[in-house]
This record gives C-alpha cells, sequence and structure tokens, in this order.
C-alpha cells in the first residue's frame, strides 16, 4: 500500500503536517508541489505513475488535488483522507458533476473562513458516494484536531 500527503497552496513537504507524517509514518510520500493546479496535478500523475493501492491524504489545496486524482484514477485509491479540502476552488467546477465510490474521510473546522464547511460539505456530499465528515471545533489548519485524529485507523496502520 503506497500512502501520499498532499499539502496545501501556502505550505511545502516542511509543514507540520508533512513532518508528523514523515516522523510517525516514515514510509509515506510527502514530496513539495509548486505552481498552479494543473502543475501540480501534472506533478502528482507523475510521481504516481504505475501506482495503485493508494491512500491519499490531501490538506486544503491538497484535499482538492486529492479529489480530482481520485476521480480521474478511481481504480487505483484505496481511500481518500481530506483535511479541509479547497472543494470551493472555482477551477473545480469541471470535476463537480462527477461521482465517485472511494471511501472518503472529510476533516473540516466549524470557523474554517477559507473553505467554509457548508459549502464544501456540500459539494463533497455530492461526488462522493460513501463520505464520512467530521465537523471539528476548530478553524482551516485544524491545529487543534489534527494530532488527536485517529491517523492508525485512518491510514490503516
Amino acid at each position: 500500500m503506497t500512502r501520499i500527503f498532499l499539502h496545501g497552496l501556502d505550505s511545502s513537504s516542511k509543514g507540520n503536517k508533512a513532518q508528523f507524517f514523515r516522523v510517525h509514518l516514515p514510509g509515506m510520500l510527502t514530496p513539495d508541489f509548486t505552481g498552479d493546479l494543473d502543475n501540480r496535478l501534472t506533478r502528482l500523475r507523475e510521481i504516481l505513475q504505475d501506482t495503485g493501492d493508494l491512500i491519499i491524504v490531501g490538506s486544503s489545496f491538497g484535499g482538492l488535488m486529492a479529489t480530482i486524482y481520485g476521480l480521474e484514477y478511481p481504480d487505483r485509491v484505496n481511500k481518500l483522507i481530506l483535511l479541509a479540502p479547497a472543494l470551493n476552488f472555482p477551477d473545480f467546477s469541471a470535476w463537480q458533476d462527477l461521482t465517485s465510490h472511494i471511501p472518503t474521510s472529510l476533516f473540516i473546522g466549524s470557523h474554517d473562513t477559507i473553505t467554509p464547511p457548508g459549502p464544501v460539505v456540500e459539494t463533497a456530499q455530492a461526488i462522493f458516494t460513501t463520505l464520512t465528515v467530521s465537523l471539528l471545533d476548530d478553524d482551516h489548519l485544524l491545529s487543534k484536531n489534527f494530532l488527536q485524529l485517529d491517523w492508525p485507523a485512518l491510514l490503516h496502520i
């Protein structure tokens, strides 16, 4: 099984979440992404070329990338874990009418002003047929709750 973490737009593989995964799950991929959505998706496709049996964790813009990748390659992805995913991003409209049967866990802060829970959850519910939503008392970074999530269970360790 391959696990990968996709960071947000203003983050990197040096961010707190990526560092957490490197320490607690050394085999997890935590690549860097730069540029616009198309550039980032191209790099993701290159990294995961010929790879299957995936669990993808995506934070914010990385959650948007994870969603799009799952919609493009549903047979390669076993599970998506979306942390405050940017499903409200305008460029996502091309994929919003698609449906996915990938088991998906979505965690979002009730005080998130970057990816507001209302529209993000509504979009996710329209896309994912097997979706679990956790609305947390937190903001966009999920800094109060990230470490408390049951990562061994979520990542099937």
